[in-house]
């Protein structure tokens, strides 16, 4: 069975906050919108758009340590991990745990600007990705909606999969573009629209 989680990772977007009488809290931005990403795999670049995660908000998310299950900092339902939407993007706030494990290990290299990275696992929901290319020829994945948010991380290095399905949807739209079937697909889409304005303007 093939594992379609995805992962994407952001340079300078975490921070770790700590004060004496409060446990260490790290706050960072998963994913920032309409912000096209470094090359990815070599073949294409990214966008996340606003409100691609409007239906994952509620999702009982994880945050854990370079996506490391064994290294957790908070969780949505435990009430340790915030998740919020703001103009910039996805927002997380962890209430990291009181143990010297997680001191030594993540917030004190934070502290030292050791570590400034963060990332994010997530699904794609079926509908909610474009594929184009732009004026210069660069191919673009728009994703609009995401279907499952498993985790956010702050992280070491930044983690992409070699056999991603990101790869495996973006050859599905080359041999669909080279095949004549996504021209196709647009004409027929663009037919059907005309008929539904003027159905809808006979019915007016």
């Amino acid at each position: 069975m093939s594992d379609d989680r995805e992962i994407r990772c952001y340079s300078g977007e975490v921070r770790a906050v700590t004060q004496d009488s409060e446990p260490g809290r790290i706050i960072g931005y998963g994913s920032v919108f309409d912000s096209r990403s470094e090359l990815i795999f070599g073949s294409f670049r990214e966008i996340i758009k606003p409100g691609a995660f409007d239906d994952v908000l509620n999702d009982d998310v994880r945050a854990l340590f370079n996506h490391d299950p064994n290294f957790i900092l908070g969780r949505c339902s435990a009430g340790t991990l915030a998740l919020s939407v703001d103009d910039r993007g996805l927002r997380y706030d962890i209430a990291a745990p009181e143990t010297q494990t997680i001191r030594d290990l993540v917030l004190a290299p934070m502290l030292r600007g050791d570590i400034n990275q963060s990332s994010f696992a997530f699904r794609v929901a079926r509908d909610g990705e474009e594929w184009y290319q732009d004026d210069d020829g660069v191919v673009i994945r728009e994703i609009s909606r995401i279907s499952r948010l498993l985790d956010v991380s702050p992280v070491t290095y930044p983690a992409y999969r070699d056999a991603d399905s990101s790869l495996r949807s973006m050859e599905a739209w080359q041999e669909a573009r080279q095949s004549g079937a996504l021209q196709k697909a647009i004409n027929e889409k663009a037919a059907r629209e005309r008929v539904l304005d003027l159905l809808n303007i006979w019915g007016n």
